[in-house]
């Protein structure tokens, strides 16, 4: 290494290597006064390197890097100030590996150690739907039955199966139940979604269900630390009763983020048209509400010559946009992806009132900077990625355009039809830039999303905003019920035309999941090509070619084995094969996905390829046979078949059988869910727990 780092040196000083040394410090000068975009790049870098390793560095470690980075760097800025970016995006790169590792050891907490039923006591903070369309709850102040206190999680999610009539569910009240947890699973498969990750980061230390009914211990308490989102819960139940049928869940879910009255089947039709993101709160829903408010304001005022003449109105707007987007943050129960869109919000409305300009790339680079410094975990979540997509990919196009002079002799177009082509074009531009991101993430692409987002965007900004704010100034007369009919009206309209189009033929695409480098070497391709000034910028589509490239080439697993030992999927030339059509739930509806398959579990399960006998199921490929066995006569049936296969796996304890191989529940508790193929005739098994090394989450 010393070696080659000598001969590089070397080189520089050579002929060759002065001339590639000159044109390097020429296009960085070009960048000069274009810099802060490469801020959350060089920051995103090193929160990326902090995620990807496979062992998790000490505490005195990360502080270290941070300061010997810092230090280092800053000695050579005054010897060689000519390369003074370079040098900074590698300081940026140390912060943000820093900031990554101490954020994860700040929300540290304990996790289940063992799978838990018994008493279950805790206070209500949160009321959601699971993956099954049960009732969700999420507890804090958490009892366990024989569990020391600091042994005890923070957090609990237990999903309500059974009868549930004997209790009327109110936040901060005190409720117990009997009932199962465990610690959260890791990834479905090996480089999948790490949900144990996720539930680090937002403080779950177990997650559960019951069916026992769950009743009430304690009234909720009274003070301050629960009234928002008591607050919530109010609004919502007043939405519920003013507005019928299912454009009432539609209307709670973005106006107070309660999704817990959304059926299925409406969520469904929105994600497979593109319209899943009006549910969530976020830079949308931000920007119309400040939007409607400022520009509200502004016309109050402008109408006013007396006051225009003499007030800064532009800035009066501003800050009273300020002030709802703060209270809506509060009241959307400020999610990460509404707190992502809040920064935004307050980044462009503080230009306002400084003079800068609102919508710049620069103002975009400030709020991404903030995010990724306040919750360097959202680098890896699709909210972030797809928010900062879009808003980044308009803002550089429309940046360009506004550039652009069109010859005179070309015609105009009519008034009335520019915000028409404004909204076809930001729609367009907006889910072009998200689309890999939605794939990458959720493995199906809408085909005719665009259409579904001309339909309703506009009525989203023009009816459903704009009655969710006059509902809500005239809740206090009792006048909620005009508000809320005007949103029933755009809502209405929203949820038809995501029917209409999700039944029509070919609205969904399914997509394979792609290889972990495929999102970065894309990320940073289109970062490159907007950020970077001059020509070099066409290097950048290079990039995005590339991962495009690597995306078509991905290869998935011949072999998937669940966590739970209770379920595999062989690989076919007509999709996977499920071993079962019932268990294992979220693994089963998962596999198909990332293999780019539409199909159910039932279906999945029907496929021809497996030899089933009395509930032992063998699947072959290539020369290996793999053996797979569930129920109470699990470990005797195995210890009978398993000299036919090449491995066994079942969820029980691994019998001993001379001549086997098994893997039973310890080894797969040890290994996580596994992907299994053939290489050179041997059996290469791959464990999620290997694929995700020994992390703070993973413990």
């Amino acid at each position: 290494m010393g070696k080659l780092a000598l001969r590089f040196i070397q080189w520089l000083k050579e002929g060759q290597g002065q001339v590639v040394l000159k044109h390097l410090i020429d296009e960085l000068d070009q960048q000069r006064g274009h810099l802060f975009g490469w801020v959350p790049i060089g920051l995103g870098l090193g929160i990326g390197l902090y995620f990807h390793l496979k062992v998790e560095p000490s505490l005195s470690i990360l502080l270290t890097f941070a300061i010997l980075g810092i230090a280092a760097s800053l000695l050579v800025l005054k010897s060689a100030p000519s390369l003074s970016p370079i040098l900074l995006l590698c300081i940026l790169c140390a912060l943000g590996f820093s900031i990554a590792g101490l954020r994860a050891n700040w929300v540290a907490g304990p996790v289940l150690e063992y799978r838990y039923y018994g008493p279950i006591t805790g206070r209500l903070i949160n009321i959601d739907r699971s993956f099954s369309d049960k009732i969700r709850l999420t507890l804090d102040q958490v009892h366990l039955d024989r569990m020391a206190p600091d042994k005890t999680p923070k957090r609990v999610r237990i999903s309500l199966h059974g009868d549930q009539r004997f209790i009327t569910l109110a936040p901060g009240m005190t409720l117990m139940t009997t009932g199962h947890l465990s610690q959260p699973s890791g990834p479905v498969e090996p480089g999948g979604f790490d949900f144990q990750r996720h539930s680090w980061f937002i403080g779950l230390g177990g997650l559960g269900y019951t069916r026992v009914p769950a009743l009430e211990l304690r009234a909720p308490e009274k003070g301050s630390s629960l009234a928002i989102f008591r607050a919530r819960k109010a609004i919502s139940r007043g939405i519920l009763a003013g507005m019928q049928g299912r454009e009432a869940g539609f209307a709670a879910a973005i106006a107070v983020g309660d999704r817990a009255n959304l059926d299925q089947e409406t969520v469904h039709a929105l994600r497979d048209t593109n319209l899943a993101h009006l549910l969530a709160i976020s830079g949308l829903h931000m920007g119309l509400l400040t939007g409607f408010v400022f520009t509200l304001i502004r016309l109050i005022f402008a109408s006013v010559p007396y006051v225009a003449l003499r007030l800064p109105i532009k800035k009066i707007a501003a800050s009273c946009a300020m002030i709802a987007a703060f209270a809506y943050l509060l009241m959307s129960g400020a999610s990460v992806a509404t707190e992502r869109a809040f920064i935004m919000v307050m980044v462009m409305l503080g230009a306002i009132l400084v003079n800068r300009r609102a919508i710049s790339l620069r103002a975009v680079a400030l709020a991404a900077t903030i995010v990724l410094i306040l919750r360097p975990e959202s680098l890896v979540s699709p909210g972030f990625q797809m928010s900062f997509a879009a808003t980044t990919a308009l803002v550089a196009v429309f940046g360009a355009w506004r550039n652009v002079r069109l010859p005179e002799t070309w015609p105009r177009l009519p008034k009335f039809l520019q915000p028409i082509i404004g909204v076809a074009a930001s729609s367009a531009i907006a889910g072009l830039a998200t689309a890999p991101f939605g794939a990458a993430h959720f493995n199906q692409i809408a085909q005719f999303g665009l259409i579904a987002n001309l339909a309703s965007v506009p009525v989203m900004g023009l009816i459903v905003m704009p009655g969710a704010v006059l509902a809500g100034c005239l809740a206090p007369f009792g006048g909620a019920w005009i508000g809320l009919w005007v949103m029933k009206i755009g809502i209405s309209w929203i949820l038809s035309v995501a029917e209409f189009v999700a039944a029509m033929d070919g609205a969904v695409t399914y997509i394979p999941r792609p290889d972990t480098a495929v999102l970065p070497i894309l990320s940073l391709g289109m970062l490159f090509l907007i950020v970077w000034r001059g020509r070099v910028r066409w290097l950048g589509v290079g990039g995005v070619m590339a991962a495009i490239l690597l995306w078509f080439q991905v290869e998935r697993p011949q072999m998937l084995v669940s966590e739970s030992g209770n379920l595999f999927g062989l690989m076919s030339k007509q999709g996977r094969i499920l071993s079962h059509a019932k268990g294992d739930g979220f693994v089963a509806s998962a596999w198909p996905e990332n293999d780019g398959d539409g199909l159910d579990q039932s279906g999945a399960n029907n496929r021809a390829g497996l030899v089933t006998a009395d509930k032992v199921v063998l699947a072959k490929f290539g020369s290996q046979k793999i053996l797979i066995t569930r129920g109470k006569y699990a470990p005797e049936q195995i210890a009978q078949n398993c000299h036919k296969a090449t491995i066994s796996i079942l969820a029980q304890k691994a019998p001993e059988v001379d001549g086997c191989r098994i893997l039973g529940r310890a080894e797969l508790k040890k290994l996580g869910s596994l992907s299994i193929k053939e290489e050179k005739g041997e059996l290469v098994i791959l464990g999620a727990k290997q694929a995700t090394g020994r992390r703070l989450w993973t413990r």
